[in-house]
C-alpha cells in the first residue's frame, strides 16, 4: 500500500489552479515549441495534487434491505502499464484532476515529494494529469533526480543514473573576457 504523510499544506490559500509557468511550459511541450526539459523546469517548483480515493472495506445490508457502506479506506491510486510497471498520479490542479476522477479528493505536494514517494513505491514513473490537458510523464533519471533532491541524496547518485551533478565553486579569479574573433568569410550585401 502507497503511504504518503499527509503534511500542512504547502501553499495555504490554494485555489487549486495550475501554476502560470507550469501551465504555460505545457502548452508549449504540447504545441510542440518547447521540449520535456521546459517541462522538467517547471515541475522543480510547482505544487502537484496528489489523488485520494475512499476504497469500501466493509459493508452491511441496511434496515432497507439495500447494501450499504460499513468501512472504508483512504488510498492513494496507482497506473499499472501493459507491461506491469506502476505509477504515481499526480495533478497540476483541481481541474486535471477532475477530469480524471471527480470524486478524488487532493493533498499538496511538492514534485521532488512525489517522485521521492514514488521511487519509495518502486514505482517506474509519476504520471502527470493523466486525463488531460497535456498527460506528461516522469521517469528514469528525472525521476531518480526529483527523488534524491527531496531525500537529500543528489550526491549518491551513481553513473548509471543517467543523472549529471554538476557542483558550481566560486571563482576566486573573475574569468577573463572572451575574445572577439574575426572571421574571414566575405559578408554580402555589403560594399
Amino acid at each position: 500500500m502507497f503511504v504518503l504523510t499527509i503534511p500542512q499544506p504547502l501553499v495555504p490559500d490554494d485555489d487549486g489552479t495550475c501554476d502560470a509557468a507550469l501551465a504555460s511550459a505545457l502548452a508549449a511541450f504540447s504545441a510542440g515549441t518547447a521540449d520535456a526539459t521546459e517541462v522538467v523546469a517547471a515541475l522543480s517548483g510547482a505544487r502537484l495534487l496528489v489523488p485520494v480515493v475512499a476504497l469500501l472495506t466493509s459493508s452491511e445490508v441496511g434496515e432497507h434491505g439495500l447494501r450499504q457502506e460499513k468501512e472504508s479506506e483512504m488510498a492513494l491510486p496507482k497506473l499499472v502499464g501493459k507491461d506491469g510497471r506502476e505509477a504515481v498520479l499526480a495533478f497540476t490542479g483541481t481541474e486535471s484532476l477532475r477530469l480524471w476522477r471527480p470524486d478524488a479528493r487532493p493533498i499538496q505536494a511538492g514534485t521532488p515529494q512525489v517522485c521521492q514517494a514514488a521511487a519509495a513505491e518502486g514505482a517506474a514513473a509519476v504520471v502527470v494529469d493523466v486525463a488531460g490537458p497535456v498527460p506528461f510523464v516522469i521517469e528514469g533519471g528525472v525521476l531518480a533526480a526529483f527523488a534524491a533532491v527531496h531525500s537529500g541524496t543528489l550526491d549518491r547518485l551513481g553513473p548509471d543514473s543517467g543523472v549529471t551533478v554538476a557542483r558550481m565553486a566560486q571563482a576566486s579569479e573573475p574569468a577573463p573576457a572572451p575574445r572577439r574573433r574575426r572571421f574571414g568569410w566575405p559578408l554580402r550585401g555589403r560594399d
